[in-house]
């Protein structure tokens, strides 16, 4: 980090702002956003927009450092930076904490968000791990703003149409106050104390998205945090015992017009017949609470489907877990090193003779592709990888750990002498 705009005086009303290299975070207190220009733009879509703000509307009673933000504007990029909007930063003359200077004042904390994609889990979580992580370096650093992991924090989506979204649920682990919009600052000169630019979901060699991962490297000890943060968060219990060795497995049926599994009955027939393993369909719309859906993987062990955001689930399986990705069709790198950083063993399809598609899948613009068609599936090949996974789980040492802490509790205590 480094102060792109210095405090002027160690007042109180003074204006700060710090940013990391690339404008990729940035935290500053009483900075103001001029939105008044945006009422001109009311039937324009914004979302990925770079000219949200123009120059002298980002302001801070401050020293700006001009030769370093000319110097760090590299990745001008909507969702890589913010440096499309911290470019325009200018010095006010006076204070920013009140009118004529503010029409309004924004004291609650808030957090600036810009979103990759809200109808995808995969994508939507890009977000919401990038919002974690980035509570953890708002609160590793020096200064007078208030703790990140309390949920009394604004966020503001960089967007001027009303949040909507099947996990909006996932916003209750940051927030206890409802989401605004652009639409709720439109025409406004607002001034907030307390403001953070959060690590946006696309940057260039990022988290969850572009992370680069080295041979061997898994298990992020992030990755592991995250996992607990949102279970606590939502109110869900945290596995710690295993009651038997049933190993439960989530098989996600996808819904969708590509990359359905043809005979997911005949396999889900097998499937059943095997001895110790307890399979669930699990057919995820936007209709099912997303809490939901995080209470049934959370308490599986396996999660199996073909490629697809539904294998984003994988992050709220105990550490333990497993996934068996049916088929990548020709993204192999995708899910498999999503699991190698939560620390999951991951399975794929082996043998291509085994799996018939349906054609060979149309895309609009790509023309043939393997994740525009659907799939048939060997079924005792599919029995054969299940039951890989599931071997996967019974052979974890906290697997064992969780069965011998479940007997452990089933003994009957000893009487003292």
């Amino acid at each position: 980090m480094f102060p792109l705009c210095s405090p002027i005086d160690s007042s109180l009303e003074a204006s700060a702002l710090n940013c990391s290299s690339k404008m990729e975070f940035c935290r500053g207190r009483n900075i103001r956003l001029d939105f008044r220009e945006l009422t001109k733009r009311r039937g324009e879509l914004l979302r990925y927009k770079m000219d949200v703000l123009k120059p002298g509307q980002i302001a801070g009673h401050c020293r700006v450092d001009r030769d370093r933000l000319s110097s760090e504007l590299e990745f001008m990029s909507a969702l890589q930076s913010w440096s499309p909007e911290i470019q325009h930063l200018t010095q006010a003359d006076r204070p920013l904490t009140g009118r004529p200077e503010c029409d309004r004042v924004v004291t609650t904390p808030t957090y600036i968000m810009k979103l990759d994609a809200s109808v995808s889990m995969y994508h939507h979580f890009c977000d919401f791990f990038n919002l974690y992580a980035s509570q953890h370096l708002n609160d590793s650093m020096d200064g007078d703003h208030p703790g990140s992991f309390h949920r009394d924090k604004q966020v503001l989506i960089w967007e001027n149409v009303p949040y909507r979204s099947a996990f909006a649920a996932m916003f209750q682990v940051f927030s206890s106050r409802p989401i605004w919009s652009l639409n709720d600052v439109i025409g406004q000169r607002v001034c907030f104390k307390d403001v953070v630019f959060p690590l946006p979901p696309r940057m260039i060699f990022g988290l969850f998205y572009n992370t680069p991962l080295v041979p061997g490297c898994r298990q992020s000890g992030l990755f592991h945090a995250f996992q607990r943060h949102v279970l606590h968060r939502l109110g869900l219990p945290l596995r710690r015992t295993v009651a038997d060795d049933t190993v439960r497995v989530v098989w996600i049926s996808r819904q969708s017009r590509h990359r359905r599994v043809l005979n997911e009955a005949r396999i889900l027939k097998a499937l059943r017949k095997q001895q110790g393993v307890e399979v669930v369909k699990a057919a995820f719309t936007h209709a099912t609470p997303f809490v939901d859906q995080v209470r049934l993987v959370s308490g599986s062990d396996v999660l199996v489907g073909l490629h697809g955001a539904g294998l984003t689930h994988m992050l709220l399986l105990p550490d333990w877990g497993a996934v068996f990705e049916l088929y990548h069709c020709e993204d192999p790198d995708c899910y498999s090193d999503l699991a190698r950083l939560r620390g999951l063993s991951y399975t794929t399809w082996e043998k291509p003779e085994l799996i018939t598609p349906q054609n060979q899948g149309e895309h609009p613009e790509l023309g043939a592709h393997e994740k525009f068609t659907n799939y048939t599936l060997d079924v005792a090949e599919t029995v054969r990888l299940v039951l890989h996974s599931v071997a996967q789980v019974r052979a974890h040492p906290r697997y064992r750990s969780a069965r011998q802490a479940h007997e452990a509790l089933q003994r009957p205590a000893r009487d003292e002498l």
